[in-house]
Parts: structure tokens; sequence; C-alpha cells
């Protein structure tokens, strides 16, 4: 009966501190895994004929940056440049 009462109690014995930590810990994960990869993504295929030396330099130094996100989404896009159409023999 004790094992029951001390897990029913567990929600109301976390601190508010601790789920915040958490939620800050999940946040910044999502930014750092998700959000920022996919954007650099969507930037590279909108802009990558029309982007300058600098804006390449840092488009390059962002991608350093946030790899581990880059590398879990590399499978899944396809970012091959679309050909001049379809060449039939």
């Amino acid at each position: 009966m004790s094992v029951q009462v001390l897990i029913s109690d567990l929600p109301s014995q976390i601190k508010l501190e601790s789920i915040l930590v958490i939620g800050a810990y999940a946040s910044l994960g999502f930014l750092y895994l998700v959000a920022v990869p996919l954007g650099l993504y969507y930037w590279m295929d909108k802009r990558w004929h029309q982007m300058g030396k600098l804006e390449r330099l840092g488009l390059y130094g962002l991608v350093f940056l946030f790899f581990p996100g880059m590398i879990v989404f590399a499978p899944f896009l396809n970012l091959r440049l679309s050909g001049q159409g379809s060449s039939d023999p």
C-alpha cells in the first residue's frame, strides 16, 4: 500500500524548477536537432544560386555548427538540382 501512495504522490513531489529545466532542455534540443537544420535546408534549397561569398561562408559555418541535426534529416531530403528537362532519345 505504501508503494501505491508514493507513486501517486510523485507528480506533487516534482518541483517546478525541475519541470522548467526539463522543458528548457527539450526546447533547446528541438531547436538544435529539428528546427534550425530544417530551416537551413530550406534556405539552401531556395538561395543556392543567388548566394554571395559571405552568405555561403556563413551558411557553411551554420551547417558545421548544426551538423548533428543536418545528418538526421539528410536521408529523407532530396536537394538535387532539377535538370533542363527530360532528354528522350
